[in-house]
């Protein structure tokens, strides 16, 4: 087989028209000619961080729409998965990612559950991490958000990096504003990367200390603006990441016009492309194809360099999408659960005060960052939602066992009527529901345990919904279809008063422990500060 075009040169920094010779899945020669097409040939993009988990499908129905977007590997942790079903949920996504051409590369999830303030469906312990990274495919330790364990010297959290670090398999980082001495502890213990930066002082002490840093842009956090001029001064030691993408802008971009808008910027376009190619290749070992005689044939076929407008895109050789066109197959999977919970009825979350003042979560559009503020009320007083005010009754509910939910409540969706519910709440994935009146709130947490995991919205006898089969997170159909079904019932929400960009994405952390300031687990208000429950009421 035999390709020509423009081609986007990485290593020797230069453009030049080529004709690529490519047989059994290998380039074998690349020569320049005197004249090619104008079009750009450029090797195949890799997100260098992703929870396939979070854009609602499984990894083959992700593929289907990735190749589209150029996208011909992805480093991906299944930490989501991973907290509903364990070591089988790891093994569910290895097995669903060989279905499809593009190239999984799957890290251990390292802290299973995330903290052991909530209820999850399963515990990987060192020696599961052990069995893991034993697994040829796995490449990496995932992201080590528990960095205080780390700091602290926490006995578990060190043999795991230790089983890494016999193993030779980097570690990645995830460590949201730490500095000075406890970053340099965090560093010390090998740990080489890190995507939660969102100052570019924060990133630059990071790399000074020689980590890398993989630039974020995903659908809950976007910190590509704050970081980009990294690109510029720190070349080799960024990436380009999503984190998680939700299904609706999956449809929309990958890192395709994240590098076109880039290059439009002004930013070398070497050094941009090399930051979601050969970086991390270079960094996880990972057998993606560069555009050099005797690498796999990974290449994107593009019309210019300042749109990223995908014509053709070619993995292992085999051309796998043209021009609108998906040319692969995906066998679906069979599905793979874990909801074992009942119904709940208004009573269980009915709730009377116990003191002068109570803890409000407050929520800002875009942000998983809360803060706690402060409300008054009477001692006695049965506690309900209050629109005037904007504080709706949050709920979260174990799915994993019969326990009674957890009540409180939060500030800043502008929900005026309604409620609305989900199983995907990072990182147990317990059902997570927000609403103006106990009823809807009791109707739309129902309609989430009858579907075994899903999205819904209940308004007075009218209930609306989305099924996620796979985990209770996600589900075996395109993209397409759940993104438009996630739309729909994000529009649905909105139209009840909400005023929040994404609702569904902004309650789904709405249970992360590790965020501050205020959270809501299965089992209480947690104080993310202090990192320990608190009290619903303030004396």
């Amino acid at each position: 087989m035999k390709i020509s075009g423009q081609l986007v040169d990485v290593h020797k920094r230069q453009i030049y028209p080529a004709e690529i010779s490519f047989s059994n899945q290998i380039i074998n020669k690349i020569v320049r000619i005197h004249s090619a097409p104008e079009r750009y040939i450029l090797p195949g993009l890799t997100d260098a961080h992703i929870h396939i988990e979070s854009s609602m499908v499984t990894p083959g129905s992700f593929a289907m729409a990735a190749v589209s977007r150029g996208t011909t590997a992805v480093v991906s942790d299944p930490h989501e998965i991973a907290n509903v079903l364990g070591i089988p949920g790891v093994k569910y996504m290895i097995d669903d990612a060989a279905r499809v051409p593009v190239k999984f590369f799957f890290g251990a999830p390292s802290c299973v559950p995330a903290t052991s303030f909530e209820s999850s469906g399963a515990i990987i312990s060192s020696d599961g991490i052990r069995q893991i990274l034993e697994n040829p495919e796995i490449k990496y330790l995932a992201e080590m958000m528990n960095f205080p364990g780390v700091i602290y010297n926490d006995s578990e959290v060190w043999k795991k990096i230790e089983i890494a670090h016999k193993l030779n398999k980097p570690i990645d980082g995830h460590a949201p504003g730490l500095s000075g001495d406890q970053l340099r502890k965090y560093v010390s213990a090998g740990i080489t990367t890190d995507h939660e930066c969102s100052t570019i002082e924060e990133a630059r002490e990071k790399i000074a200390l020689g980590m890398k840093i993989l630039i974020r842009e995903g659908s809950a956090a976007k910190n590509l603006d704050d970081l980009k001029d990294l690109i510029r001064t720190d070349p080799d030691k960024i990436m380009l990441c999503s984190d998680d993408l939700h299904p609706e802008m999956l449809v929309k971009r990958h890192l395709d016009k994240l590098v076109a808008g880039l290059i439009a910027e002004g930013f070398d376009l070497f050094d941009v492309i090399r930051s979601c190619t050969v970086n991390p290749a270079m960094h996880y070992g990972l057998n993606t194809g560069l555009l050099r005689p005797g690498e796999p044939a990974d290449f994107i076929v593009a019309d210019n360099l300042k749109s990223m407008n995908i014509l053709e895109t070619w993995i292992n050789g085999e051309k796998v999408f043209e021009r609108n066109q998906v040319l692969f197959e995906y066998r679906k999977n069979s599905t793979l659960n874990n909801f074992n919970c009942s119904e709940i009825k208004v009573e269980n979350i009915e709730l009377a005060s116990a003191g002068m003042k109570l803890r409000v979560i407050e929520a800002s559009d875009g942000d998983l960052v809360t803060r706690e503020i402060i409300t008054d009320v009477r001692n006695g007083e049965k506690l309900e939602a209050d629109t005037k005010s904007d504080i709706l009754k949050i709920v979260v509910k174990d799915r994993y066992r019969d326990m009674p939910p957890a009540v409180g409540f939060i500030k800043g969706f502008g929900l005026k009527s309604g409620a609305f519910a989900s199983s995907v709440a990072h990182d147990s994935h317990n059902i997570i529901c927000a609403g103006t009146n106990d009823q809807d709130i009791v109707s739309a947490v129902n309609e989430i345990v009858r579907l075994k995991g899903g999205l819904a919205v209940a308004n007075r006898n009218s209930i609306s919904s989305v099924p996620l089969p796979v985990a209770g997170i996600m589900s075996d159909e395109p993209v397409s279809f759940i993104a438009s079904e996630y739309e729909k019932l994000s529009d649905l929400v909105k139209s009840y008063g909400s005023q929040m960009s994404a609702p569904f994405m902004t309650l789904s952390f709405m249970a992360l422990l590790v965020i501050p300031e205020l959270k809501l687990s299965d089992r209480g208000l947690f104080d993310g500060r202090e990192f320990r429950y608190t009290s619903l009421f303030k004396d």
